[in-house]
């Protein structure tokens, strides 16, 4: 990401330590902003402060933690932290965590900002709350609503992201505290969530499967409907996001990030084929119409985010596999997927 002129604004980034916190935070230093850095996980604060980079450990459900805060001022509060499926194995689930996480968590770091006065807040939230509406095939705008599905493993997660936003805006509407919502589908990069757990259980995602298979010239399997598509979004593009909505004067409310459009299973196996086999061991597609995929199919209308935010997506998924691998070979973020393989191996003790 290319040096900024935006002024030296104070962001404090809760949910730090994260993926997308990571990446974040790195983007602001270079865009020469003052940034301190906040999680309830402190095992990677060492990588915060090798780099002179405040880090105060803060269990977001814990308004007295908050009073690690005191006497300092921030203009802008970016909230990235979520206890989400994908990070929490079976013998950590707790539907509690939910509740006390993505909404009391919230619900302090509002009350906190406003208290503060603080003068902008950004909250990074999942898009799976709309998964209700994905059957009409459609873009969604910010304007569509929402619809949980109450059958998924994603329920507990969606009902309380969905009160995490409504908070958001309740904040936004009667404190006068000006709040952005980013709705985010599913995000790739370099990071922890090629190895997630679901169902409460450590598996490799189909993205690095495919990887692993096109490195090697193994044959890959594509299953069920091929030409079924989800939109997804490269961390860079988010964090681009993110850099315009701190400066923003007056935008509120929600908005779709996504790339906009369907990538279908078909390309990105093809892709990912083209960008990581060699010319002389590419690997044999198989297809298997006869043994569902499992997709879930959806994309977004970025239009107002083009509009309010001048802001697009800028990397192709091709683009983002060239630069993954570039992210990957530097390890610039290796902690990132040495602390999920640690999870994973306590897991399986």
């Amino acid at each position: 990401m290319m040096k900024s002129s935006f002024s030296k604004k104070r962001v404090l980034v809760f949910g730090a330590a994260g993926f997308m916190g990571t990446y974040l935070i790195d983007a602001l230093l270079n865009s020469n902003y003052h940034v301190v850095a906040s999680d309830i996980d402190a095992s990677n604060e060492d990588y915060f402060l090798e780099r002179n980079i405040p880090f105060i450990n803060i269990d977001i459900t814990k308004q007295d933690d908050f009073l690690k805060l005191e006497g300092k001022f921030f203009d802008v509060v970016v909230h990235l932290a979520a206890h989400q499926p994908a990070n929490v194995s079976d013998k950590n689930d707790d539907p509690e965590s939910y509740m006390q996480v993505n909404v009391i968590g919230t619900l302090n770091i509002l009350k906190y900002c406003k208290n503060s006065h603080v003068g902008k807040v950004i909250y990074g939230s999942s898009h799976r709350n709309t998964q209700g509406l994905w059957p009409a095939n459609k873009p969604l705008s910010e304007s569509d609503g929402r619809a949980i599905k109450f059958d998924t493993e994603y329920t507990l997660f969606s009902i309380s992201e969905t009160a995490a936003q409504d908070l958001v805006e309740y904040y936004n509407t009667q404190h006068d505290l000006q709040c952005i919502t980013f709705r985010l589908p599913p995000v790739y990069g370099y990071g922890p969530h090629t190895e997630i757990f679901k169902g409460g259980k450590p598996i490799k995602t189909g993205f690095q499967i495919f990887i692993d298979k096109a490195i090697t010239g193994e044959s890959i399997e594509v299953w069920g409907d091929t030409n079924v598509g989800r939109d997804i979004i490269y961390i860079k593009d988010v964090i681009n996001a993110f850099v315009l909505a701190i400066e923003h004067p007056d935008a509120r409310g929600l908005f779709n990030i996504t790339s906009g459009k369907k990538l279908t299973l078909m390309e990105e196996v093809e892709t990912i084929i083209d960008v990581f086999s060699e010319q002389n061991n590419k690997p044999e597609l198989i297809k298997r119409p006869d043994i569902s995929n499992n997709i879930d199919s959806f994309y977004y209308d970025i239009s107002k985010a083009k509009e309010v935010l001048g802001w697009s997506p800028s990397f192709s998924f091709k683009d983002m596999l060239v630069d993954f691998i570039k992210e990957s070979s530097a390890k610039k973020f290796s902690h990132l997927v040495d602390k999920r393989q640690v999870n994973i191996n306590e897991y399986n003790q």
